[in-house]
């Protein structure tokens, strides 16, 4: 039997469930009580997130077993996030309620307006002008993954005292993660969906672009790459865009970051590259491939990542409740963005 929704109606109990909440994934996360009955968590009036007897579901998991689960989830979703992660610790994040409800965002780029005037009284008049307004729609798709667990697993694992296995769990977490985080770099694509498309830093239609020397050849000193990095910082800023900027390097670059900056320093060359003014960070980023360098102006106008709902994991029975089916699943968009001339603070570099 098939759950869905069509034209407003569900067909199925999953899917009725899921359409009588809202779109909330929590109906989904049924656990049993202490008491032995079903109780999913819902929000209250007052904003808390607290236990509802759920009349409408079957649990299987106990709370315990729904805490396994979600620390795996969580521990290897922190360690794949690399550069979301950044986004995140700069708050450079767009937070869409009840992200499930929505399939587009839209948002408007503004064009510049005219300088002010400075006058000793006032009177002079200044340009009187009005911005130009274009209108821009981002796709809010789901990344996700699947997996299951019969139920004798989850009986033999309650009966012998010993936790899930989450081994499948964390590489089912570690698939999603690592989409999240392709569609940020722009290694992956999603197709163009209600006017919009999803672009990365590296497949950006407006980013500024910048000729990599390889480090392999003979003539090759870390002078070089520094004069490139100061390169690609001059055209972020002659497009007005003035950082603070990461610079983000493929892991073939780990071999050179490491050695002296000049013959007899004491200075390694990533040392020497942190100390240029306005870079706030320089991270290796796992999905970058060849030489790849990115600089990019940690800025809410030029990046954030929207966030239609973080990482949750699903539940749902077939099979007669024979077989527990699950799904890890997110709304983690990247938003990278250039103003209404085109101009943007993202710079890639390559071979």
């Amino acid at each position: 039997m098939e759950d869905y929704i069509l034209n407003g109606k569900a067909f199925g109990s999953v899917a009725s469930r899921f359409l009588k909440s809202g779109g909330d994934p929590l109906v989904y996360r049924p656990f049993e009580g202490a008491d032995g009955k079903p109780y999913i968590i819902q929000m209250n009036k007052k904003g808390e997130y607290v236990p509802v007897l759920a009349t409408n579901a079957d649990a299987t998991l106990r709370h315990e077993e729904w805490l396994q689960i979600d620390q795996a989830v969580q521990q290897v979703a922190r360690e794949r996030l690399r550069g979301v992660a950044d986004l995140q610790s700069r708050g450079l994040t767009y937070n869409i309620p009840n992200g499930m409800g929505k399939t587009v965002l839209l948002t408007q780029k503004q064009s510049d307006v005219n300088d002010a005037v400075t006058s000793m009284n006032g009177l002079r008049q200044s340009p009187n002008d009005r911005p130009v307004y274009d209108s821009d729609y981002l796709p809010l798709p789901i990344t996700h993954a699947d997996f299951s667990f019969s139920s004798r697993e989850v009986l033999v694992s309650r009966n012998g005292g010993m936790p899930l296995d989450t081994s499948m769990i964390q590489e089912k977490t570690r698939k999603v993660a690592e989409r999240v985080e392709k569609m940020l770099l722009g290694s992956v694509t999603f197709p163009t969906y209600g006017g919009g498309t999803i672009y990365g830093y590296t497949n950006f239609t407006s980013v500024l672009t910048q000729n990599i020397d390889n480090p392999s050849d003979s003539a090759w000193v870390a002078t070089t790459l520094l004069e490139t990095i100061l390169n690609m910082i001059q055209q972020a800023q002659d497009a007005h865009y003035y950082g603070p900027y990461m610079l983000y390097y493929a892991p073939n670059w780990n071999k050179y970051m490491g050695e002296d900056f000049k013959t007899y320093s004491d200075k390694s060359v990533r040392q020497r590259l942190s100390e240029i003014p306005n870079i706030s960070g320089i991270e290796q980023w796992d999905y970058m491939s060849n030489y790849d360098l990115i600089l990019v102006q940690m800025t809410s106008n030029i990046v954030r990542e929207v966030i239609g709902m973080d990482f949750i994991t699903l539940q749902w029975e077939t099979q007669g409740g024979m077989e527990i089916h699950f799904k890890i699943m997110c709304i983690m968009v990247p938003q990278v963005r250039a103003d209404y001339n085109g101009n943007t603070g993202i710079v890639y570099g390559s071979v």
